[in-house]
């Protein structure tokens, strides 16, 4: 059976708990979905499903990461990655971020296998992009699992209230309200995100 639906990305995520996998059965289960969907399993082994992004959001997700891969191939020092991108985390977890960059002497240790399937390794740096049918509460707790698997700084964008909160080990969070840019610092210094077509949307 086919559903057509009208607006997916305000479908609530889809929690399953299925029989424990390990790395390569979850890569394989993921397979199964087609493409757009976002699958992504829990420290806990529960597995959360999430619909393909909206008309406005993917416009606005595209804009950062091709902002930040143009930085990453003039800069040299990693490689940017996109919303597809699935990273094996040192909790048993396994998340994508809307963006990520990581460093090449990183990436080099990796075998062509890990690099052809999930890579186990954390993300230098990420971005989260909050959609109409995210929550606050949720992606804030997200964010912290990110630096708590070793993320060295990651920002949350919130574009319907124009907000970016800054993440960054050992430190609390740093609101920011409608700012124009972001500066990167750490992995990403000399980095800067333009926001205005993110904050204009479409």
């Amino acid at each position: 059976m086919n559903l057509v639906l009208e607006d997916v990305e305000d479908i609530a995520p889809i929690v399953l708990h299925p029989p424990a996998m390990d790395d390569d059965e979850f890569y394989d289960f993921c397979q199964r979905f087609d493409k757009g969907f976002r699958v992504e399993r829990m420290a806990d082994g529960c597995v959360v499903i999430m619909a393909p992004a909206g008309f406005e959001s993917s416009f606005r997700n595209s804009n950062l990461t091709a902002q930040l891969a143009a930085w990453a191939k003039r800069d040299g020092r990693g490689a940017a990655f996109d919303s597809n991108t699935e990273f094996l985390l040192p909790d048993g977890s396994a998340f994508g971020p809307d963006a990520a960059w990581v460093a090449w002497e990183r990436i080099r240790k990796l075998t062509p296998k890990q690099k052809r399937k999930f890579a186990r390794l954390c993300p230098d740096f990420i971005i989260e992009l909050m959609s109409p049918s995210d929550r606050m509460a949720q992606a804030q707790r997200k964010m912290q699992l990110w630096i708590d698997n070793g993320v060295l700084l990651g920002w949350l964008i919130d574009p319907d209230r124009r907000t970016v909160t800054i993440y960054r080990p050992g430190t609390e969070p740093e609101l920011l309200s409608n700012p124009e840019q972001l500066e990167g610092e750490g992995p990403v210094a000399g980095f800067v995100l333009d926001l205005k077509d993110i904050w204009a949307g479409l």
